[in-house]
Order: C-alpha cells, then structure tokens, then sequence
C-alpha cells in the first residue's frame, strides 16, 4: 500500500492526482496548515524537511513531486501507459517539463504568493522582479502550448499534472486572466475525473 502524506492545500493534491490517473491503491495522511500557513511539525515525523508530498512506498520514503512521479510511473506503471516517449528528444521534452513546474515556473509564483502576506508597502525590487518573472514563464507555457490540448500534444501526459498546478496557483494569485489559452487549458485537466477525484479526497 502507498502511503501519501498531504498537506493542505499544496502540491501534494498533484501526486495523490497521479496516483488517481493511474488507478493505484493507497491511503491518505492529510496535515493542515498552521495559522501563517506553515506546515505542522509532525509532518516532520515523514520527512526532515516537514514538506510534501511524501509518500511511503516499497519499504522507503520518497520526496519531492517530480521524484514521485518518475518512481511511480518506472515500478508501477503496470501497462506502460504513462511512460515518457522512447525517443531520446521526446523523452528529453517529457522529462523537461515534468520537472519546470517546480523549477523555474514556481518560484515567481512562490514570491508572490508570500507578497501578499506582506503589508504595503511592499519591497519594489522583489515585487518587480516577482511580476517579470509570472509575466515570462506564463508566456513560455502559453506560447508552448500554442493551439495544442495538452502541453506535450493531444492526448494528456504526467507532465500536464504539474503545468496544470502552475495555471492553478497563477489564477489563485490572480494572475492567469492574461493568458486564455491557459485558462481554457486550466478548465480541460481539471474537468478530469481523476483530478476530481483527487480534489474530494484531499479536500483540496
């Protein structure tokens, strides 16, 4: 059984939204967040960073969402249907966009987010570099994704749970309203069922 420790509203819906796709059994730990939005410290019990996702599969514990992913669909993949190409260029774009969302897509999003925890006036130097940055990235995926249904074509891939969390947490910051392509892309993957599945038992 995959044990999948949850903190609220974060990231970790992501995996437990992979694991749905995949039709996987596993259970659920959820933690909530404290009153200034940090994580409890017995999620540090999972893990010594006190982050998530964690997830405790096949004996160990394993961190960080692009790791998860790549473990859950290498071991338990059973029919091969979530496996990146097996070209080298294609796997070479499947396995950069799987791990953009928490590279350079999130930290921008992540400096805005605690902006606006902040009192004005707010610091001018990491406002501007926050919105210049969203500006950039938002563009990147959009322009990518062109006309396309998903990022990497017409049929949904691993790489779309973590682009979808990036359109998430950019509409959540009011930042998406520039970029249609991605909000009617934003409204295609979570209208799948396994997102909503995920959604209702993570209570988001």
């Amino acid at each position: 059984m995959i044990l999948v420790h949850h903190l609220r509203i974060g990231r970790s819906v992501f995996t437990v939204w992979l694991l749905e796709e995949m039709g996987l059994d596993y259970e659920l730990k959820i933690y909530d967040r404290n009153e200034i939005g940090r994580a409890p410290p017995e999620l540090k019990d999972a893990h010594p960073l006190g982050k998530s996702p964690v997830i405790e599969i096949d004996g160990f514990t394993l961190s960080e969402s692009g790791a998860i992913a790549a473990y859950l669909i290498a071991h338990h993949d059973k029919d091969g249907s979530f496996a990146p190409p097996g070209d080298k260029p294609g796997w070479a774009e499947w396995t950069q966009w799987l791990h953009y969302s928490e590279a350079s897509a999130f930290a921008p999003l992540l400096l805005k987010l605690l902006l606006s925890r902040e009192q004005a006036p707010k610091p001018a130097l990491i406002s501007m570099f926050a919105s210049g940055e969203i500006a950039l990235q938002l563009g990147y995926i959009q322009d990518f994704l062109a006309d396309k249904a998903f990022i990497l074509g017409e049929n949904f891939s691993v790489p779309d749970i973590g682009i979808s969390y990036i359109c998430h947490m950019a509409d959540r910051l009011g930042e998406l309203a520039p970029y249609p392509k991605l909000a009617a892309y934003l409204e295609r993957t979570s209208s799948r069922p396994a997102f909503k599945r995920a959604m209702e038992r993570t209570g988001g």
